[in-house]
């Protein structure tokens, strides 16, 4: 009789304390307030631009992140330094056709966070249907219930089976390589 009354006795502490844990609260991500700026290298310039976030949400429990996810709509990338209108329109058209984003077959890229430590962001990207674990430091801010985080992410473009312009893919490609690392500068902001 007394292992069955401690045992009841463990269920209820153990059920008092699960029931005094707050679950995770989830907001989501205000798309117009949110950025991403995009920047690439290649052996002769560079090339920047944005691309828009179709859809996202933050889990936060007290003033700590601790999940979200945020959808890219890679249909939205626009170039910022090609001025002139033609040139940017095909240079577009390049970087969202097969070569690069394949955006007809792939219109979106995502990411999920799995972990947050601290300033410490770990994730799954998804690119071109190729998930990859990334991890990257965030400055994070939770007051009021709202979120505002922003990273800068450097990206390995040939994990996401991106190879135009690679030297390591195309050794012989001289002055015309594109480098296989690209930047985001990440902001996302609450609603």
């Amino acid at each position: 009789m007394k292992s069955v009354k401690v045992v009841i006795a463990t269920l209820a502490l153990g059920l008092i304390t699960f029931a005094g844990v707050a679950a995770p609260k989830v907001v989501n991500v205000n798309k117009t307030a949110s950025s991403i700026a995009w920047l690439a290298k290649k052996v002769t310039g560079e090339h920047n631009g944005t691309v828009g976030i179709s859809a996202g949400a933050l889990s936060i429990n007290g003033n700590k992140l601790v999940g979200g996810n945020f959808t890219i709509d890679l249909k939205t990338i626009k170039d910022l330094d090609i001025t002139d209108a033609g040139y940017n329109q095909k240079f577009i058209g390049h970087i969202t056709s097969g070569d690069f984003f394949e955006i007809e077959k792939f219109p979106t890229a995502s990411f999920v966070i799995t972990k947050v430590a601290g300033n410490q962001i770990t994730g799954n990207l998804t690119v071109k249907g190729i998930t990859k674990s990334i991890t990257f430091p965030a400055e994070i801010a939770v007051k009021g219930g709202k979120v505002t985080a922003k990273a800068n992410i450097t990206i390995d473009r040939t994990d996401f089976n991106i190879k135009y312009g690679s030297k390591k893919f195309f050794e012989s490609i001289g002055d015309k390589a594109i480098f296989d690392d690209f930047a985001l500068t990440v902001s996302l902001v609450s609603e």
